[in-house]
Parts: structure tokens; C-alpha cells; sequence
């Protein structure tokens, strides 16, 4: 009998540990930008495709050398699809859009970006400036926009990023005078 309960006390401690799913944790993430760093946590439990997705343009070395693009104060701060000479970059094919996860569209959370058609989502993603409730599934096509994450530190560098002057550029608006780069982004172990 003492053996049975035990090994019933032993199997109560451990169950959790051997259960444990490492994938749905969340993934921390370094952004180094020329303006200083940013640490997302990804929630791969709420948006695991988007996750994934994100991670293996990272693990790729995509995102490096590229720069935000796209910068309007109160709003957002876009990037993951340009280099420094606003030369799109090649993607892979779209993910599904996971935006109907429960994740909002928050100060300070991370989103991906797309066209008008929901699953269009490649590469470039987006740091919420304010509150965009408007976003938040399902938004005004029935979709919303996939938030996957948020960032841990380094706020006052969205901040600075989006105060900086902006203006046209190869016909786009609302991009950077002065390229703002993201240096290297490399995941947290």
C-alpha cells in the first residue's frame, strides 16, 4: 500500500512536467533595430500557424536588413517586407488568418499584416501604437487582423520609431525620412 501511494504522489508531481507541451509556450524574441532593441513574447498557444510563420522568416534571416516601412504615430509601426532601398523582398506563400484567436489589437501587440484578402499574410507585420479596436476580429471584412504576440521591453523604441518624421517614398506614404533598420532578430532560448 505504501508503495502504491508513492508511487500515485509521484506520478501527481510528475504528470505535469511530463504533460507539459513546450510548443505552446510562449517564444521570446530580439528585435535589434538602429534605434534600439525590442523583445516580443509569442503566443504560439492562441496563434500557432502565425507563430510559425514569423519564426521561420526569422530562423531564415528575412527579417534582417530590413527596415519599417511604414510609421504613422497613434497608429502602428510596419515592417518585415523591405530593405533599406525600399526593394520588396521575396516571401513565402500566405498563411491562414488566425485572427478570430482572442488576442486584441492592443497598445504595444504585435500583428500581422495584409492585403484586403484575409489569408494574405506573408511576412510583414505590424507593432500596435495605440489601441486599434477597429482591427480586432472581425473587424469590417469579417476577418481582422492576426494579433500573435506582444512586446516585453523596449516600448520607449516603438515610441521613438513612431515619432520619426515621415513622408513618400517609390510612391509609397508614411515611410521613415531616415531608414529606421532592423538590424538582426534572432529568438531567445
Amino acid at each position: 500500500m505504501k508503495k502504491l501511494i508513492h508511487t500515485l504522489l509521484l506520478s501527481l508531481v510528475l504528470a505535469p512536467l511530463l504533460y507539459t507541451n513546450a510548443w505552446a509556450e510562449n517564444v521570446q524574441v530580439l528585435m535589434k533595430t538602429s534605434m534600439g532593441d525590442i523583445t516580443l513574447s509569442l503566443d504560439r498557444e492562441k496563434a500557432p500557424l502565425t507563430v510559425e510563420n514569423f519564426l521561420q522568416y526569422v530562423r531564415d534571416g528575412f527579417y534582417d536588413g530590413t527596415v519599417f516601412h511604414r510609421v504613422i504615430k497613434d497608429f502602428m509601426i510596419q515592417a518585415g517586407g523591405f530593405t533599406a532601398t525600399m526593394e520588396k523582398k521575396k516571401t513565402r506563400d500566405p498563411i491562414r488568418n488566425e485572427a478570430k484567436n482572442g488576442l486584441k489589437n492592443r497598445h504595444g501587440s504585435i500583428a500581422m499584416a495584409r492585403t484586403s484578402a484575409p489569408h494574405s499574410a506573408t511576412a510583414q507585420f505590424f507593432i500596435n501604437h495605440k489601441n486599434n479596436d477597429f482591427l480586432d476580429y472581425p473587424s469590417r471584412d469579417g476577418w481582422g487582423y492576426t494579433v500573435f504576440g506582444k512586446v516585453t521591453q523596449g516600448m520607449e523604441v516603438v515610441d521613438s520609431i513612431a515619432n520619426q518624421p515621415t513622408g513618400l517614398s517609390n510612391g509609397m506614404r508614411d515611410v521613415p525620412g531616415k531608414p529606421i533598420l532592423i538590424e538582426k532578430v534572432s529568438i531567445l532560448e
